[in-house]
């Protein structure tokens, strides 16, 4: 006997329901999303609805939750000096510092001087024979002969019109002649004289003598015996005195305020950085620099060893008397491109963002110039969280 079982037969499913049952999800999901997005969006706005803005000034609300970050205290002032520092370079003063080149063509014949030597004003460099300074010379004895012929010409006419036999206009002619030569000879002897060369202590056909102008050491000597010189040839050697010296400094336009009472100077260099070199101002440029926006300041140090060398450079400390200053923490003030300003406190939950300058700095505190007054509060910490503010 066969029984045969009847399959069940399985319902048919219907392509449009699944469509449909598949809208309905995707719209209850976009549902859910937005109103997950909506709640985000509600508490961004609660959270930035903590704070309001009025021009420069934050105000936070009472629910705010940076309250509790935010540190004030009052701007008080110290007793301080204020430093600024800057760059320099080692210069000899002029007028102890000389380039001793050859007045005239010629060549040199004999050297009395050697590298590093002391001499003193009037010491002879070298010997010159030069052809020009013969010139020179016979152009000075001629001068000097003439105006001994016009004075003798001159006291002869006076003798003459004293004695009743002279004219009175060969008189005027002689004196006349007298202040011609006597002019001519002054001429030439201010010329020599330019060169160091005393027309007192020439004689004729001597070699040239060219001496130091002023007292000091030999830093470059390159002459040579027998090296034939041009008139406009380089300084054959350098003589200076380098007890004193100056050290140039460029000091900004916006900071030229502060030198003007100054206390004294600090140097130091980094080839002697456990010395201590002081100076003091000697000039201040009264031009400034247009591509600096700077301007030069001459400071005058003693150079006791010869440490401080034409050249070197050298870090200036410029300090001020020591006087009253608002000083408030580093961490109070904040930098936004070239300028810096600090949250200024001017009521309960009241901050004003203040644009401030300093004048200096040290690892935890900083000299205000302008922009605060001592008995005003700021913010000394957490200032970082006003910062998000716009």
């Amino acid at each position: 006997m066969v029984i045969i079982q009847k399959q069940k037969q399985l319902p048919q499913i219907n392509s449009t329901n699944l469509w449909q049952k598949k809208l309905i999800y995707s719209m209850c999901t976009g549902i859910l999303l937005f109103s997950l997005s909506a709640c985000d969006s509600k508490k961004e706005v609660t959270e930035t609805e903590n704070y309001t803005m009025n021009g420069s000034t934050i105000t936070l609300d009472e629910n705010s939750t940076i309250k509790a970050q935010i540190k004030v205290a009052k701007v008080s002032e110290e007793l301080s000096s204020t430093d600024l520092t800057t760059t320099g370079y080692v210069k000899a003063i002029p007028t102890n510092f000389a380039q001793i080149a050859s007045p005239f063509a010629g060549r040199i014949t004999k050297s009395y001087v050697r590298l590093g030597q002391y001499v003193k004003k009037g010491t002879p460099i070298f010997e010159l024979s030069s052809s020009d300074y013969y010139s020179a010379q016979q152009e000075y004895f001629s001068a000097q002969q003439e105006l001994k012929q016009a004075e003798i010409n001159l006291k002869r006419q006076q003798d003459l019109l004293k004695n009743g036999v002279g004219v009175k206009r060969e008189l005027e002619e002689a004196e006349t002649d007298f202040q011609i030569a006597r002019l001519a000879l002054n001429n030439t002897a201010a010329a020599l004289k330019i060169f160091n060369i005393n027309p007192n202590k020439m004689r004729m056909g001597q070699s040239l003598l060219v001496t130091s102008p002023i007292e000091g050491e030999i830093l470059t000597n390159n002459l040579i015996l027998g090296e034939y010189l041009r008139e406009d040839s380089e300084p054959l050697v350098t003589v200076a005195e380098l007890s004193k010296v100056w050290v140039a400094a460029q000091v900004k336009e916006k900071d030229l305020a502060m030198i003007t009472n100054l206390d004294h100077v600090n140097l130091k260099v980094d080839a002697y950085p456990d010395h201590h070199f002081t100076g003091k101002i000697y000039h201040i440029n009264q031009m400034v620099d247009e591509e600096t926006r700077s301007v030069e300041v001459l400071i005058e140090s003693e150079n006791q060893g010869r440490k401080l060398k034409p050249g070197m450079y050298v870090n200036v400390i410029l300090s001020d008397v020591a006087q009253q200053l608002v000083v408030v923490p580093t961490k109070a003030v904040f930098q936004q491109n070239n300028d810096q300003y600090v949250y200024v406190q001017v009521k309960k939950d009241n901050y004003q963002r203040r644009k401030i300058t300093t004048a200096t700095s040290t690892e935890n505190k900083i000299v205000v110039k302008t922009g605060l007054k001592a008995g005003e509060t700021i913010v000394v910490d957490g200032g970082i969280y006003l910062l998000q503010a716009k």
